[in-house]
């Protein structure tokens, strides 16, 4: 196996790892009554999902909007995800954004809950990919 491409596999699966951590402490974070934490959590849950596609590209980004930029080029224009992983990745970068840096947003328990479960279908779907990308059974 090239080792270009085992790089890439074991950025993936870390990454991949990452996400699913970040969903577990999203979760946790909505059972302590946490809503804001828990919409910070369930944006990085698909943030990092997001990293672990694109790093079978060797693409990576410093900026947020880079990876949502190229993700969206790259994996949504093409078909190889639908457009319902773009709005997700958009509805949850908008709420992030507001739950971290507007003083006045108030994050409601049914909002933290509805990112959450979004974080999770996107979680799955993007875990199928990386795993059939890996080259790994389902």
């Amino acid at each position: 196996m090239d080792s270009n491409i085992g790089k890439k596999k074991e950025y993936a699966s870390y990454r991949l790892e990452r996400s699913r951590e970040e969903y577990e402490t999203a979760i946790d974070m909505l059972r302590d009554k946490h809503f804001r934490a828990a919409n910070n959590r369930a944006y990085y849950s698909i943030f990092h999902g997001m990293r672990a596609v694109l790093a079978f590209d060797g693409f990576d980004s410093k900026k947020h909007s880079g990876i949502i930029a190229y993700f969206r080029k790259e994996y949504i224009k093409t078909g190889i995800f639908d457009s319902e992983i773009s709005d997700i990745i958009g509805e949850a970068f908008e709420i992030r954004n507001a739950s971290d840096y507007d003083d006045m947003y108030i994050a409601t328990e049914k909002e933290a809950l509805e990112q959450i479960e979004r974080a999770g279908h996107f979680l799955d779907v993007i875990s199928v990919y990386v795993k059939e990308k890996a080259g790994e059974e389902r």
